[in-house]
């Protein structure tokens, strides 16, 4: 608890001292479990980044995943992704990837590894351009129930990531880095909130940059088997 404290008082300063403006982060996600093994994964964002209040990005995306073991998941999916300027799209992406999520316990707090290789198709209509890319991604997932044991109905949970991203053929390979602090709220069997402060460094030849996000999601899951094992699923800002 008091590590998580510590987690957040670190984020706060670093939002309330950040000389950026704020962006949004909005995420919608299901997770339907329709076999002892096998999951279905959906979901959309918004996001506003040049301004607050006005959405300038959306993905809508999904995927199967396989529960190897308990604390082993490999997974699959695709996505569609937009970008917006001055209310006119300036980048289409259609994007594949291959991830395994392996993670594990040590008393109530979980570490969940992330492993993911993704491939980009793109298109800018403005400039009737086309590219590809490879991307390559690693996250550590930490996260801790507040009021319980474990996650299920009713419980309140601290969650701080950090994530990086390498690039190809694109320069500079280490391309950005994501660390967020959070905490969610189990609701009931279904559903999920989650909010929380996203520091997105981006790294480019002409120049980084800081994007800072106040992250919103609402995470539904549905357990279709007669399993009495409940499986929850948080995805966190993706």
């Amino acid at each position: 608890m008091k590590l998580f404290a510590g987690f957040a008082f670190v984020w706060m300063s670093v939002f309330f001292s950040a000389q950026e403006h704020i962006s949004n982060f909005n995420a919608l996600t299901v997770t339907y479990k329709f076999h002892p093994n096998f999951f279905l994964y959906a979901e959309g964002q918004m996001r506003g980044i040049e301004d607050y209040s006005y959405p300038d990005y959306y993905e809508i995306k999904g995927g199967l995943g396989y529960i190897l073991t308990k604390n082993h998941k490999p997974f699959i999916g695709l996505g569609r992704y937009a970008t917006y300027k001055n209310r006119l799209i300036d980048k289409e992406e259609f994007r594949v990837w291959l991830q395994d999520v392996i993670d594990f316990k040590k008393g109530t707090v979980k570490f969940e590894n992330r492993f993911r290789a993704e491939k980009s198709f793109f298109h800018e209509p403005q400039k009737n351009k086309d590219s590809e890319r490879w991307r390559y991604r690693y996250r550590l997932n930490i996260s801790v129930p507040l009021n319980a044991k474990k996650i299920e109905k009713g419980t309140l949970f601290a969650n701080v990531y950090d994530e990086i991203f390498l690039v190809s053929p694109q320069k500079p390979t280490f391309a950005r880095n994501r660390v967020y602090g959070g905490f969610g709220y189990q609701v009931d069997d279904n559903f999920g909130l989650a909010t929380g402060y996203l520091w997105q460094r981006e790294f480019e030849a002409k120049g980084n940059r800081n994007v800072h996000f106040v992250y919103l999601s609402l995470n539904i899951n549905i357990d279709g088997t007669t399993e009495n094992q409940r499986f929850f699923h948080f995805p966190g800002a993706d």
